[in-house]
């Protein structure tokens, strides 16, 4: 059986809680919900922009997904919660050009939006994800 590995990276905000930024297990990675903070400066960015937000967000799981030594093509899963429905629209175009940039494959990660209320009053998107190594 293979060993759980943490996944840590300082190229995404470290966790605020009681979880690690990703967990692997074999092929398995699993990427912990990220939100729009710039790891740098450990500020939310982007306040009421969506569309920023969410390219901030994917940067952040695009990060810690390269730590366990997969790419972003490797993603199978992404789950989007949104804070409001009226921010689909913007949400999913800058979505559409970030992982259309990083899967080179052309098989874009399957994706599940929920609409939710988030941790955080600047946070209006947070993504986990799933990747599969061979």
């Amino acid at each position: 059986m293979t060993a759980k590995t943490a996944i840590s990276t300082p190229d995404a905000p470290a966790p605020a809680h009681t979880f690690h930024q990703g967990v692997r297990k074999g092929p398995f990675v699993q990427v912990s919900g990220q939100g729009p903070m710039d790891p740098a400066t450990k500020q939310y960015v982007h306040p009421g922009d969506v569309a920023g937000q969410t390219t901030r967000t994917l940067e952040n799981v695009r990060a810690i997904v390269e730590a366990s030594g997969a790419t972003f093509d490797d993603v199978m899963m992404l789950r989007v919660y949104l804070t409001k429905r009226e921010d689909f629209a913007a949400m999913n175009e800058a979505y559409g050009e970030f992982v259309t940039k990083y899967c080179p494959s052309g098989v874009l990660p399957s994706r599940t939006t929920v609409f939710v209320g988030l941790p955080h009053a600047e946070m209006l998107v947070e993504i986990d994800a799933l990747a599969v190594t061979d």
